[in-house]
């Protein structure tokens, strides 16, 4: 027999609307913020009457399928997903159970398990299906996200997606994450940014995240072309001194509309110290 499901998060907002009542004149504004999330982990070990258990207690007892389970019928019956459930199956090392659901699922319940898997390997295969077949933008960036949280694992298959011409673009992102030093990522990158137009600064950027000084060369002398316009010298600016170049040669974008924008938001903005 299924347990019911439980609403700890609106059985909690109960009890803080009551506390918060008695002890009205005790707090300020940003105390109340800071004590709220301790009240929050105070009450996973609360006992609750309708659970027969604490918050904590009530999952750590389910197995990682009945976990699963738990989590699908919270977003099927529109019940909130508490931090309980959630923390509790991120100990369970992302069970085969979760891993049907990453394949399986959309909306609001792909992102949860998602959320939930984090960074263990053990769902990457199904994080590059979804990268590759999905057209949700959100989950994209949220699955790629967890991919370069922890990127070596991926290294392979992320490589064989992009030379199968697969979201390049994401492939590229990831690989410029990988920490353990790879030739073959490296050139790589260093190709797609001397090849690159529209993506220029983008590429630039993985060539920072990646940090290989080998490839300051290729953006000096990039940066150093007359065309560019103010914020792709920014971004190059950053790549070089993140990669611990230096590019001092003046340059004059007065006339640069993007430069123009900049120096009028900039002007746009008060100033708290000045003197009324």
């Amino acid at each position: 027999m299924k347990k019911a499901l439980i609403d700890f998060d609106g059985l909690f907002d109960e009890k803080l609307a009551q506390y918060m009542e008695e002890n009205a004149e005790k707090y300020k504004e940003k105390q109340w913020e800071e004590l709220i999330p301790k009240l929050y982990a105070k009450f996973g070990d609360t006992f609750v009457k309708s659970a027969q258990n604490t918050p904590k207690g009530f999952y750590r007892e389910m197995s990682d399928g009945e976990l699963v389970d738990c989590l699908i019928r919270h977003v099927e019956e529109d019940v909130p997903v508490s931090d309980f459930l959630c923390r509790e199956l991120e100990t369970r090392n992302c069970p085969d159970a979760l891993l049907d659901v990453l394949k399986n699922s959309s909306g609001q319940l792909l992102t949860l398990a998602v959320n939930v898997a984090g960074g263990n390997e053990r769902a990457f295969d199904a994080y590059l299906d979804l990268l590759v077949k999905t057209d949700d933008e959100d989950i994209k960036e949220t699955v790629c996200d967890q991919l370069k949280s922890n990127a070596d694992p991926a290294k392979e298959r992320a490589l064989a997606l992009y030379f199968e011409g697969k979201e390049k673009e994401l492939m590229l992102e990831i690989l410029s994450r990988i920490k353990d030093r790879d030739d073959r990522v490296f050139e790589i990158l260093l190709r797609e940014f001397k090849d690159a137009d529209e993506h220029m600064t983008m590429r630039a950027s993985y060539l920072a995240a990646y940090g290989d000084a080998r490839a300051l060369d290729a953006l000096l002398e990039r940066i150093d072309v007359e065309e560019i316009n103010y914020l792709e010298y920014q971004e190059l600016k950053y790549a070089i001194e993140a990669l611990g170049g230096e590019y001092t040669r003046p340059r004059d974008f007065t006339n640069d509309p993007y430069y123009q924008e900049v120096l009028a938001q900039s002007q746009s903005i008060p100033d708290p110290l000045a003197t009324k």
